[in-house]
């Protein structure tokens, strides 16, 4: 039976509702004139001032480290408790537990985490904003490999144990070949969340040591200049790029496999 057309309406309209500010966005930030309103020609001079701006640079850097060391936090112990989960301790209770922080409002979880920061009198930084960050991608890390987990091949484990290798060696060479689609999927997902996470950020940064979208968010306050479409251009290119790589591993590891 043929689908009718107008099926295909409110499905294109919605696509259209959710890209067009995307693309006026990045059309914008090539702007010559300085009106964020209005098109003038095409120039690169805003990359050209966002490349000579200290504070931003600042934010970037601070944002990667946060990024990376959060990333590799977030995958090991995501990893870990997803394992642990599955294969050890049947609980629907930890079950939900383990990705509570995924659920949790940013500003419920947010204000909590800033709580406790001053309970233990932990001093605010970029370590503080790594340890936020890592708790907020563990939990989308933990639900990518739990999901990945359903689909392994127990069988595999169970024959490497009964031919005399230990829990570690089939957790290393059976279980962990396996799961590699889904950790890689749930390391970029926490990299790119980190990279855009403000309200989590905001709350547990120090004045001294702001990240990228802490920066964006002081810039935006005096206004939208195409300075700022230029940045949110770039950002927008990382997390495409990031999408793309995660995919294109998750494909390559699941045909080694």
């Amino acid at each position: 039976m043929r689908k009718p057309r107008l099926l295909y309406v409110p499905f294109w309209a919605t696509y259209v509702f959710l890209y067009t500010p995307i693309v006026v966005l990045v059309v914008m930030s090539f702007n010559a004139g300085k009106s964020p309103y209005s098109f003038d020609g095409l120039s690169l001079k805003w990359y050209d001032k966002l490349a000579g701006n200290a504070t931003v640079a600042e934010g970037l850097v601070n944002t990667l480290i946060v990024a990376a060391g959060s990333t590799v936090l977030a995958t090991v112990l995501g990893t870990l408790l997803a394992v642990g989960l599955a294969r050890h301790t049947k609980s629907r209770l930890l079950d939900g537990l383990g990705v509570l922080p995924a659920v949790l409002p940013d500003l419920v979880l947010a204000i909590g985490l800033l709580v406790f920061y001053a309970m233990i009198k932990m001093t605010l930084g970029l370590h503080s904003v790594l340890l936020a960050h890592t708790v907020f991608g563990m939990a989308f890390v933990t639900a990518v490999v739990r999901t990945r987990l359903t689909h392994s091949d127990t069988s595999l484990e169970e024959a490497s144990r009964d031919l005399g290798a230990t829990p570690l060696t089939t957790f290393v060479r059976v279980t962990l070949p396996q799961l590699m689609p889904g950790i890689a999927a749930g390391a970029m997902l926490a990299f790119t969340l980190s990279i855009d996470e403000f309200v989590i950020a905001f709350f547990t940064a120090a004045p001294t040591t702001p990240t990228l979208p802490i920066v964006i968010y002081s810039m935006v306050r005096f206004g939208v200049t195409p300075e700022i479409n230029a940045l949110a251009t770039l950002l927008l290119a990382v997390s495409f790029t990031v999408v793309i790589v995660a995919q294109r591993m998750t494909r390559l590891t699941e045909s080694l496999s």
